[in-house]
């Protein structure tokens, strides 16, 4: 079995505005279902998005059993406006807000709930990201309402200070976590908490000319040795490629390949863990 358990359906890995433009007015089928076609003929039967505001996430959910795929997907992420998240998400400025929006996702069918609480790395820039993120009571809040609700919580987090105030409220599972420390490695594995680190977002931007290939490098060591420490602790992890990034295309099996090169010959062993644990979840 292949599991993707972070794509987005709406980008193409090519040039994400002209991605969003293609489902403006109404999402593109045809497009979703050839996309879908390449995970089926690779074998992939799990698939779980990390949202868009124009409805392709839902879209492909719906089509996705013709294709043998079980598809999660959370609608909209939500992001704190000011903050990282509005080229794909929904905003909000109060907490009462994010209640609201919850509701009503919850409503509309999403699968649990996408928040993006950091920043993204600074890929020029070993160790910086491009903004700090919200702060830990906050963090906070935004995993306990929707668990309140009774939906999951997927949260897009860099920089081991978000990372440990989502791990001690419970949150679900943690996306990328660049640049994190032992305390936030220990939080994720005292709470459950599956970490996706979608190491292809970095590794595949080597040889690209676009970053510092020197600090892309240092990036990727970093996060690899995070991973060989976190499943040493006995922490989950799973695999999830962020599909739809910029060199990321869909469909890739680069995750994979990295995964086994941070994890060794119990590599297999882990990421079935993982990944079994995440779609209990999600």
């Amino acid at each position: 079995m292949l599991a993707d358990c972070h794509i987005h359906m709406v980008l193409d890995g090519v040039n994400w505005r002209a991605a969003i433009d293609r489902h403006r007015g109404s999402v593109e089928e045809g497009w979703v279902r050839r996309t879908l076609g390449t995970y089926r003929r690779l074998g992939f039967t799990y698939l779980r998005d990390g949202g868009d505001r124009w409805g392709v996430c839902a879209l492909a959910k719906a089509i996705a059993p013709e294709y043998g795929i079980r598809y999660r997907m959370p609608l909209a992420p939500l992001y704190a406006r000011g903050h990282y998240g509005g080229f794909i998400g929904e905003g909000f400025d109060t907490l009462d807000a994010y209640r609201a929006l919850i509701a009503r996702q919850k409503a509309a069918g999403a699968d649990f709930i996408k928040i993006m609480i950091s920043g993204l790395m600074d890929f020029d820039r070993f160790g910086v990201l491009t903004e700090e993120g919200l702060p830990p009571e906050t963090v906070c809040a935004l995993v306990d309402i929707p668990h309140q609700a009774g939906l999951k919580v997927m949260a897009h987090a860099n920089g081991a200070r978000q990372v440990i105030a989502a791990a001690e409220m419970g949150v679900d599972s943690v996306e990328h976590g660049a640049y994190l420390n032992r305390e936030a490695l220990c939080a994720m594995k005292e709470a459950g908490t599956v970490w996706v680190p979608t190491l292809s977002t970095v590794g595949n931007l080597r040889g690209t000319g676009r970053f510092q290939e020197a600090d892309v490098e240092k990036i990727l060591s970093s996060a690899m040795e995070n991973v060989a420490a976190f499943s040493q602790m006995g922490g989950l992890l799973a695999p999830g490629t962020d599909a739809g990034a910029w060199a990321v295309p869909h469909g890739s099996l680069t995750e994979y390949t990295l995964l086994r090169q941070a994890l060794g010959e119990n590599a297999d062993t882990v990421l079935t863990r993982g990944t079994e644990k995440l779609m209990e979840r999600f």
